[in-house]
């Protein structure tokens, strides 16, 4: 059995939002050391003098453990207060899906943790219930009004709302509902996603107060009619309790880091099957109050980042100063032929292999006429040659490169990469999007495919295209691709910087109150399933402590 350590406690969350000039009425206590802030706080003027810059943490294609996004994030906003910068952390909240399945805990490691890290990898505010009752609410009037005489027409067969959970159980995927007799309702083919999955907390995340909010949940599609046309939440007369449910999972969290950086955490989709990015409103906050505001996307930059610019920035007027592409020696020797089981193995040869990897990933980034700055995530294993293989390949790109050690030795750790961001940051410019809002929707999954993927093509399937044809009334609205993680292309056994591949898409859904149109491609599930070892089995409440996280 684990043992327990004492957890450290950080300053009293009322005297963090003190510091940062947030009036006493407009925090909401969760106890001593976390607590919601009110909407009204973006209404007054900003503290600090002159213009606060957005920093963007993404990263190459990265192995199933992730290359510390997170990590390297805090290490970041910790290094830059070690410099006397004001600096504010705006990221998602941990699903309970990855935390007992493959992941674990979602809040840093080492000397670069977010406090109270139990308590926001498991039930934090609340906010994931929320989203979780709200979408299951949906589902159940769904069913309720099909049973009650359905006067809206909806046809069980186009049923398109699922329920969610957030737990990974692969039996949910397909279900049956309504079985046992007509007083069950009606039976029909059904599923379970992942909570990061609804609609309802994409729209938590894209929301720009509560008015939007409202908007964006009446605008939600459940199913169609016999003659195709959509049926919305709003004809179901439940926007209002929504919005009730979701009242409070609206407002951004104030939680802090190890050294009481001030970290605003909040929402939660996944990348790799919705838009990968924490709320609009927290990294508005996160600018309001400090000089460098630091947030990240989800997975590889292929997947959350392209995101971030298109379906988080774009509508919203946002636009980052630099981007930091985290990659790590581990990764790039995974890319470059190495067996996962030999990853800790010195290996520059394989570590130069797998920087094509590396190389894709910063041609992204400059294809949005961005800045990158790669920051290697040290582990105590890597050889320092192997690091001068990244380091070397960086200067012959042209690119700012530093080591960062911030899961050992904290901000300290992170002085290096917290100062060539503070050199190489520009003033917000406008970015170059991939494609155009009025670009037909095959257009468009092409354009992201070939500059994000290399992909040469794009393959519709029969499904995919009796989708669109129904969808020509939302071509208007930006794509959020559903794609592996695990490699640049929609087939997670091509590593490296594959070529000469198509992108395979299954389906196209549209979310119309999260403003977007999901694209399936290859064999992404909503569901996730366990691994073969569960993270469950490390976690344990000892002598009052949770470990193992």
């Amino acid at each position: 059995m684990p043992s327990a350590a004492g957890s450290p406690k950080g300053r009293p969350i009322l005297a963090l939002a003190a510091e940062l000039g947030i009036p006493a009425e407009l925090v909401l206590p969760y106890g001593h050391d976390k607590a919601k802030l009110e909407l009204r706080l973006l209404e007054r003027p900003r503290v600090r003098p002159g213009p606060a810059r957005l920093i963007l943490v993404s990263a190459i294609t990265p192995t199933p453990a992730g290359e510390g996004k997170t990590t390297t994030s805090i290490g970041l906003a910790q290094g830059l207060a070690r410099l006397g910068a004001s600096a504010c952390l705006a990221l998602r909240e941990p699903s309970l899906g990855p935390i007992f399945g493959r992941k674990g805990g979602a809040t840093g490691g080492g000397r670069s943790q977010l406090m109270p890290a139990a308590s926001i990898n498991l039930h934090f505010t609340g906010d994931f219930h929320a989203v979780t009752s709200a979408h299951n609410l949906v589902a159940a009037v769904v069913d309720h009004h099909l049973h009650r005489g359905n006067a809206l027409g909806l046809d069980p067969a186009r049923v398109v709302w699922r329920r969610v959970l957030d737990v990974n159980d692969r039996c949910l995927r397909q279900i049956v509902v309504g079985l046992g007799g007509r007083a069950n309702g009606v039976t029909r083919e059904a599923g379970f996603d992942i909570t990061a999955a609804s609609e309802i907390m994409a729209i938590l995340c894209l929301a720009r107060d509560v008015a939007d909010l409202k908007q964006r949940l009446g605008d939600m599609v459940v199913g169609y009619d016999a003659a195709r046309k959509p049926v919305r939440v709003e004809q179901l007369e439940l926007v209002g309790a929504l919005s009730v449910l979701l009242r409070d999972a609206l407002l951004p969290n104030l939680v802090q880091t190890l050294e009481g950086v001030p970290a605003l955490v909040h929402g939660g989709p996944f990348a790799n099957i919705a838009h990968g990015c924490s709320s609009l409103l927290a990294t508005r906050m996160a600018l309001h109050l400090a000089d460098w505001a630091i947030t990240e996307a989800g997975f590889g930059f292929d997947l959350g980042a392209e995101k971030f610019f298109h379906i988080k920035c774009l509508p919203n007027g946002l636009a980052p100063s630099l981007v930091v592409l985290v990659t790590t020696v581990r990764a790039l020797k995974l890319h470059g032929g190495a067996s996962s089981k030999h990853l800790t193995e010195p290996d520059p040869a394989r570590v130069a292999a797998g920087l094509p990897n590396l190389s894709k990933h910063i041609e992204n980034i400059r294809c949005f006429g961005q800045t990158p700055l790669v920051a290697i995530n040290a582990f105590a294993e890597d050889e320092p040659a192997e690091q001068a293989v990244i380091q070397e390949h960086c200067r012959a790109e042209g690119v700012p490169c530093a080591v960062s050690e911030h899961f050992a030795r904290g901000g300290e750790g992170a002085l290096e990469l917290a100062r060539k961001v503070i050199e190489h940051a520009q003033q917000p410019a406008a970015f170059t999007p991939l494609y155009a809002a009025d670009d037909p929707v095959p257009e468009k999954i092409l354009a992201v495919a070939r500059k994000m993927y290399g992909a040469q093509g794009v393959q519709l399937s029969a499904a995919a295209r009796r989708d669109l044809a129904g969808l020509s009334a939302a071509s208007h609205l930006p794509i959020c691709i559903a794609k592996t993680s695990s490699s640049l292309s929609d087939d997670p056994r091509l590593l490296g910087r594959p070529q000469g591949f198509d992108v395979r898409v299954a389906r196209i859904f549209l979310h119309a109150g999260a403003g977007f149109l999901v694209v399936m491609t290859g064999d992404v599930l909503r569901m996730p399933g366990l691994p073969p070892r569960p993270r469950f089995g490390d976690i344990e409440l000892v002598d009052g402590e949770v470990v193992g996280l």
